[in-house]
């Protein structure tokens, strides 16, 4: 059975926009096993032939299936954004991941409906997600209120009930990552937790938060195209979606925590701590490491 036809039939705007996802990811694929020329967007943005082709397609596909929908791409377009549905398009996420050929990446897109009247500073409601890893042929889809699948098949986040239980995600930016204090976090929680994996795809993170690969995962400074569709699934999925003081998350909200609802509490207490500077576990130095190991080595 083709990927495709593993869509649930009352998924119909995802079910839709799924095999224009399928071919995006196609496409990107054929780019990947032959190589591309990587270009600079900004002093370390990464930017291939690749997302600007994925992207294209994504959009005239769009044009014919969906033609007075909104379409927001995170390579520039912006076409339509005034109308009562929005497309948020990431048509490569993970670009650093495959431009050292690394085989984590994926298609995502989003759905926002926005009613009229609504404000141009108030979130609609996302109705619709689909992601597509090409490399795993894996496809996630949701629409509001009909659930969340992967290749066809009903998933839920996990039921871990403890952080101290939990594998998270989390990611970095690509650029002033100096300027950024994940790193510290970053310790705080793999000191607290079955460890902490670095994916580099914030689409793919969320994708696992719903189907129960992942407890939780955490990430400052994303855009609107990075997270609409995972956070969709993970909602649909049984998880829950916040920024890290618990407050609703908004589609330009700068940070965001996805978890399986259980471990959220844990979460949130812990970026308290962290953002007040309590209760922190101090960094050993060298020193204080290899004393601790020679004292373990003659024990």
């Amino acid at each position: 059975m083709s990927t495709l036809a593993k869509v649930p039939e009352m998924l119909s705007t995802a079910g839709a926009a799924a095999p224009i996802a399928l071919e995006a990811g196609a496409l990107i694929r054929e780019y990947f096993e032959r190589g591309v020329v990587t270009e600079y967007k900004g002093d370390v943005d990464l930017v291939t032939a690749a997302d600007r082709a994925s992207e294209q397609l994504i959009v005239e596909r769009l044009k014919k299936v969906f033609p007075d929908h909104g379409i927001y791409g995170e390579e520039g377009t912006r076409q339509r954004l005034d109308n009562e549905y929005r497309w948020y398009i990431d048509p490569l996420d993970g670009t650093t991941n495959f431009a050292h050929g690394f085989p984590v990446f994926c298609v995502s897109m989003g759905l926002e409906h926005r009613p009229a009247g609504l404000a141009a500073d108030e979130d609609g409601t996302l109705v619709a997600a689909v992601i597509y890893d090409p490399t795993r042929d894996e496809l996630f889809t949701a629409e509001r209120g009909q659930g969340a699948y992967l290749n066809g098949r009903r998933m839920h986040v996990s039921k871990t009930p403890t952080l101290a239980e939990s594998l998270v995600a989390t990611g970095f930016p690509s650029r002033k990552r100096h300027d950024n204090p994940n790193i510290h976090f970053y310790q705080e929680f793999t000191l607290r937790s079955h460890g902490v994996r670095r994916a580099g795809s914030a689409a793919i993170d969320l994708a696992y938060v719903a189907c129960g690969r992942m407890d939780g995962y955490w990430e400052f400074n994303l855009n609107p195209w990075d997270t609409t569709a995972g956070v969709l699934l993970v909602q649909e999925a049984g998880g829950v979606v916040s920024c890290f003081d618990g407050s609703p998350f908004r589609i330009d909200s700068k940070e965001v925590l996805a978890t399986n609802g259980r471990i959220g509490g844990e979460m949130m207490r812990l970026f308290a701590d962290m953002f007040a500077g309590r209760n922190l576990e101090p960094m050993l130095t060298p020193q204080e490491f290899a004393a601790m190991r020679a004292a373990r080595e003659q024990n």
